[in-house]
């Protein structure tokens, strides 16, 4: 399959371009495209064929549910039952935007494999103008995970699509580097009081000042079906061994002396304070002052280090603030857990 790219620009006539890609959503196929989080890769939300396709690009284990996009808040009613006040206070303060609702199914509407094993379904609105009007010129609800293989850091450009995916899909509509950086926050709505099951770039003070006191699931991997993308299994994670390490200079440096001496070739992914010429590499990004700044860089920082030969990465952590929940979780994620501690 050849992959095609076509650029999505305000200043040109897309007409075309969402043609094209509402043509082979259509027809059962797949589609790239931006949305203010990340890259999705979407395919028509009713059509279980068309979503096997998904799992069968990115190699996504059959189990992991994904997340329906809409294009305006009353479609909600046509997938999702039993919504509650807070759930449309939330939509009214956050979509379009960086937040995923569950709800209770409406049974027999979204394609079974959208949502394998439970009965309840997430919705998000995105705010991305691409995103928005590719769903609008559809008129359809599209499934769309990160547009990624499966367990590899998700994609902020569509370079890193078409790393993932060439051969695999047929279009990626091109609108630039994403926005957030990280994937949307995700909130149990069946559930009182409502939890938050993965954070994100809606963060648990923004949501709280909205609805009042929310819970957070456990970060610990369910054994059993997962309700939200991102919780079951190892995601983000670059090829070479990824160890999360404290926000010290002096630490930073001797870890890496102590790694060069094992004859171990070290990145770094740290704020920009804190680079070292001792690292054989160094991915800076943003200022430690801004996680925000930080968590749009971090999925490009983490596929960088899959075009360099490192042995290991040393990734700083930063603090929970803000935005900094969700880059520490994607963090936790890709180094399944483990710290450098030696």
């Amino acid at each position: 399959m050849e992959t095609t790219i076509i650029t999505v620009d305000k200043k040109m006539d897309n007409i075309k371009s969402y043609k094209q890609a509402v043509d082979i959503l259509k027809s059962g196929g797949v589609v790239a495209f931006p949305t203010e989080t990340v890259y999705g890769l979407g395919a028509i939300a009713t059509d279980e064929e068309a979503v096997n396709k998904i799992f069968k690009a990115k190699g996504r284990p059959s189990d992991n549910p994904l997340i329906v996009h809409i294009g305006n808040k009353e479609e909600v009613a046509k997938y999702a039952a039993d919504i509650p006040k807070q759930a449309n206070e939330l939509m009214d303060a956050f979509w379009p935007g960086p937040l995923t609702l569950i709800f209770n199914a409406i049974p027999g509407v979204i394609a079974p494999n959208v949502t394998p094993g439970v009965d309840t379904v997430g919705i998000r609105m995105p705010d991305h103008p691409i995103a928005l009007e590719l769903l609008r010129e559809l008129q359809a609800p599209l499934a769309a995970p990160s547009a990624n293989r499966s367990g590899k850091p998700s994609p902020t450009e569509a370079l890193h699509v078409n790393e993932d995916l060439n051969g695999l899909i047929p279009l990626i509509l091109d609108g630039g580097p994403t926005g957030v950086g990280l994937e949307s926050t995700v909130i149990d709505m069946t559930v009182q009081p409502p939890t938050i099951l993965r954070p994100g770039g809606a963060t648990r003070e923004m949501i709280e000042g909205v609805i009042g006191p929310v819970a957070v699931a456990d970060e610990k991997a369910p054994t059993n079906t997962p309700r939200a993308p991102g919780m079951k299994y190892r995601h983000y994670a670059p090829e070479a061994p990824l160890f999360i390490i404290e926000s010290d200079k002096e630490k930073i440096e001797n870890a890496i002396t102590k790694l060069q001496k094992e004859h171990k070739k070290t990145a770094v992914i740290g704020p920009d304070h804190l680079r070292t010429p001792k690292a054989d590499w160094y991915f800076a990004i943003g200022s430690s002052d801004s996680n925000e700044e930080m968590a749009v860089n971090l999925y490009k920082a983490l596929r960088q280090c899959d075009l360099i030969d490192a042995d290991i990465i040393l990734a700083v952590e930063t603090d929970l603030a803000g935005v900094g929940t969700a880059f520490m979780n994607r963090l936790l994620k890709a180094s399944d857990g483990k710290r450098f501690t030696k």
